[in-house]
């Protein structure tokens, strides 16, 4: 019987990274984190800027690993989200209300509380994020805060090595550009809402931003030569 092959390193690193995570003790509880039913959760890039924000009743740990492993939910199918650029999470989980589930009597009232902790979260990383936006097609229900923002499990859930391989700014840059252009594609051949266009203009702002950070971490403007009066049309000035 032939030999399975093994997923590469990145694939592997991100999996440890990911149970790593889920495998921490909630503070206050006996309880891994991962384990809970219903919570909120947010992602981070390279920088730490928040870039999606998301709630949950399937379970924090499925959830979580839908986005960032099996590729199969909408933010990620509609290239609003792309998985390569978290590198942090942080996991909310609504303790007093694990395990409820629609059919219970309980349900209306945490699905009341989970809608403001989403909401809370999503605006204290609003406020965290350098462009004043994140990436979601759609803000939380405009709910009235009645809960106090609980301290969160924050954890990096990719290893030195791929860090050293999806965190250098031109990889990210490249990438952010492919993104765009897929979401772009998307908007082009379908009737979206404008929430979709609003997550476009979003990510076109964060390329901008990280092209200028790497222009200028070349030396930017000064740094570009000058043509001689020497210089011959036509000539091929490219290095070697």
């Amino acid at each position: 019987m032939t030999k399975k092959p093994a997923p590469s390193l990145e694939t592997r690193q991100l999996r440890k990274g990911l149970k790593d995570a889920y495998d921490t003790i909630y503070p206050g509880t006996n309880r891994k984190v991962g384990s809970y039913s219903c919570g909120v959760y947010a992602f981070f890039d390279y920088d730490g800027e928040p870039i999606y924000v998301g709630q949950t009743f399937e379970g924090l740990s499925s959830r979580i690993g839908r986005h960032l492993t099996n590729q199969r939910t909408d933010a990620v199918a509609m290239s609003v989200l792309d998985p390569f650029e978290v590198c942090w999470i942080e996991m909310y989980p609504l303790v007093d209300h694990d395990g409820v589930k629609r059919k219970h009597a309980g349900f209306e009232l945490a699905k009341s509380q989970l809608n403001q902790l989403e909401l809370a979260v999503f605006e204290h990383c609003i406020r965290e994020s350098r462009f004043g936006a994140i990436l979601n097609e759609k803000e939380p229900a405009p709910v009235v805060i009645d809960i106090d923002l609980p301290n969160p499990v924050r954890a990096c859930i990719v290893s030195d090595e791929v860090r050293a391989i999806r965190g250098h700014p031109d990889i990210r840059i490249a990438r952010r550009a492919q993104t765009i252009s897929r979401l772009a594609q998307v908007i082009s051949e379908r009737q979206v809402n404008l929430g979709l266009r609003q997550t476009l203009v979003t990510q076109a702002r964060r390329l901008e931003y990280l092209s200028n950070q790497q222009f200028l971490a070349w030396g930017g403007k000064a740094a570009i030569p000058r043509k001689s009066s020497d210089d011959v049309e036509g000539e091929d000035d490219s290095e070697d």
